[in-house]
């Protein structure tokens, strides 16, 4: 297979380093450590389609990625981008909010098992912060209960101690707990009977560099009574898995009920809203709490995303990605074991993390990882990774390709394993 070659991609990156601090920055960014080795990746895309994307060179890449989780259906997915054109001729950021509103709050209630209203807002860290703040506002109290490692956003509550722009007042009501856990939850609920205001935490572990892990047998379903017991807001961020686990739901998946559920990045197909679900018993404490912002209210977010909603419904797209990532990372597992590597997948297939075991600095890992992405396939090294329902099975066919020659790459650099 031919290597792609990244020259326009480090022209412009050069030109944005002038231009914006560290040029790609956040997340996406080259200097996150997700991209290594850097001059194996693109940093910029010219305009993608279904299951791809294509860089500034005119490379075309499987995308493994989806924009980070927006593309759930495909990119520029026609019925998405049709109910959009819909809705900018009548309007878009208006005055007073558009009845699609109503009409996307209607579908969602009637979509995600634990709602019985929804709120709007623009990413996933505004209505994780909105989750605590109701959370605060409902019980009087103020700290809160969070995993080691979780990751929901990047307001200052979210960050660490010693992050730049943090000092401890921003933290000092945050207690943490490993996950899985429950005994560690148990014992600081007690200890702060009257204090802790809200649990949040993603439906199962899905951090950076780290194996993703499922939860244990009965623990939800243990901290849901601990959290009812003693008046505490159980509160899931389902940002990242929100609709790639389960339409209900992911505490439907996982069988039990939050109080208040995060959803974004599969809302709308990459149409920028995200989503605040909630029970009854919540509903006078969000109405209290003062929050806003410029364009939550546009509706053309809202088309898309009821367009979204309906042909993942339609697709049962949790189950078909759930089918499409089993099949591929099998896949890769048993053309790795045939040369001599163990790549182990954890999480759900359709938004799995894998790594290379051979080797504990997982350079084995980042070295095959970026032989994929030069011949095609883009996957991140550390970060878990996403299924889109557009996705072929001559997709995945050419994945294992290219990451059969990949393998035979790093065994040939590397002929001790």
């Amino acid at each position: 297979m031919q290597t792609y070659t990244y020259n326009e991609n480090q022209k412009l990156f050069k030109k944005a380093l002038n231009l914006i601090p560290t040029g790609v920055y956040g997340h996406l960014g080259p200097a996150e450590g997700c991209f290594i080795p850097v001059q194996s990746y693109p940093f910029f895309s010219s305009r993608a389609k279904g299951a791809y994307f294509w860089d500034v060179d005119g490379n075309r890449f499987i995308d493994y990625m989806c924009a980070y989780g927006p593309n759930v259906l495909g990119y520029n997915d026609e019925d998405v981008d049709m109910a959009v054109a819909e809705q900018m001729k009548l309007g878009n950021c208006t005055t007073a909010p558009s009845s699609i509103m109503v009409d996307f709050a209607e579908l969602l209630v009637d979509t995600v098992e634990m709602a019985d209203w929804a709120f709007f807002a623009k990413n996933g860290g505004d209505v994780t912060s909105f989750a605590l703040m109701i959370a605060k506002a409902a019980t009087g109290r103020k700290k809160t209960i969070l995993v080691n490692g979780g990751y929901h956003g990047v307001a200052p509550w979210t960050q660490k101690l010693g992050y730049p722009g943090i000092c401890k007042e921003d933290v000092v009501n945050n207690i943490y707990v490993d996950w899985n856990n429950y005994e560690q939850v148990e014992k600081i609920v007690k200890e702060n009977p009257n204090d802790i205001a809200c649990f949040m935490a993603t439906p199962y572990h899905h951090p950076v560099f780290t194996d993703n892990e499922l939860p244990e047998k009965d623990y939800w379903q243990k901290i849901r009574k601990l959290c009812t017991d003693y008046g505490i807001v159980l509160a899931i961020d389902d940002v990242r898995c929100g609709f790639r686990l389960d339409m209900k739901g992911s505490d439907h998946y996982f069988g039990f009920k939050a109080d208040l559920m995060c959803f974004c990045k599969a809302l709308g197909n990459g149409y920028n809203f995200s989503a605040l679900c909630g029970t009854d018993a919540l509903k006078d404490a969000v109405s209290s709490v003062m929050y806003t912002g410029s364009y939550w209210l546009s509706a053309v977010p809202f088309a898309a995303g009821i367009a979204c909603i309906k042909k993942l419904k339609k697709l049962d797209g949790p189950k078909l990605m759930q089918d499409k990532g089993k099949k591929l990372t099998d896949g890769l597992v048993e053309i790795g074991k045939s040369y001599g590597f163990n790549l182990k997948v954890t999480g759900v297939p359709s938004m799995w993390y894998m790594r290379i075991t051979n080797d504990d600095s997982l350079t084995l890992h980042q070295e095959w990882v970026s032989e994929c992405v030069r011949r095609g396939a883009f996957f991140a090294n550390h970060h878990n990774l996403f299924i889109n329902c557009a996705l072929s099975d001559e997709d995945i066919k050419l994945t294992h390709e290219i990451a059969d020659e990949s393998f035979k790459v790093v065994k040939n650099n590397h002929k001790e394993i």
